[in-house]
């Protein structure tokens, strides 16, 4: 006789649905971070085009820490809360992948000692495996396509060698243009 404990109510498990409803509701499906993270990569390339790399690798790191901030002013600018519940199950997990997202850019860092290229590419595969959890945080298959391509991406570019502005503009234009679909299904009349 299996134990009670073992045996979740429906209850149970549709509260992960109704945490990713929350977290899809403040953050409007996560667009307005993703917007935010894609302008600061396409800063970025253009450092790196028109400066130098070096100054491009500590545009998208100071950049970045602008990217929560941002997306949350812009959320709230178009009508959207930039919050969840205090209840909401999947709110330590949201603050679990940071931390561990933050104690990976070190590692990006130290590449960008031996090729300025390899700090966007080593960024494109850490965001990009981040992003690969935003599908179960709130609950939208987008994100895998968005942590896939930013992975192949990645690896796409170091294997053809390209230079730290095509890299970080590739991180811009995924970014981007996946914030546009994002966006565009976060409005979309929900049936």
């Amino acid at each position: 006789m299996n134990k009670p404990e073992n045996n979740p109510s429906i209850q149970d498990l549709n509260n992960i649905s109704i945490a990713q409803s929350d977290l899809r509701k403040g953050y409007g499906d996560g667009a307005f971070g993703v917007l935010s993270s894609g302008f600061v990569w396409l800063v970025s390339s253009l450092v790196a085009l028109l400066v130098s790399d070096q100054t491009a690798v500590w545009t998208l790191f100071f950049g970045g820490m602008l990217i929560h901030p941002l997306g949350l002013l812009l959320a709230k600018l178009t009508g959207v809360p930039g919050k969840h519940s205090n209840h909401n199950s999947l709110g330590k997990l949201v603050m679990e992948g940071t931390i561990f997202m933050l104690m990976c850019i070190p590692l990006a860092l130290l590449l960008s000692l031996q090729e300025h290229a390899w700090f966007f590419q080593g960024m494109l595969l850490i965001i990009g495996g981040r992003y690969l959890t935003f599908t179960t945080l709130y609950g939208i298959k987008t994100y895998w396509g968005l942590g896939g391509i930013l992975g192949a991406a990645a690896f796409a570019l170091f294997f053809f060698n390209a230079s730290p502005g095509i890299s970080a503009l590739t991180g811009a234009i995924v970014e981007l243009g996946f914030s546009i679909v994002l966006f565009a299904s976060f409005k979309k009349p929900k049936t």
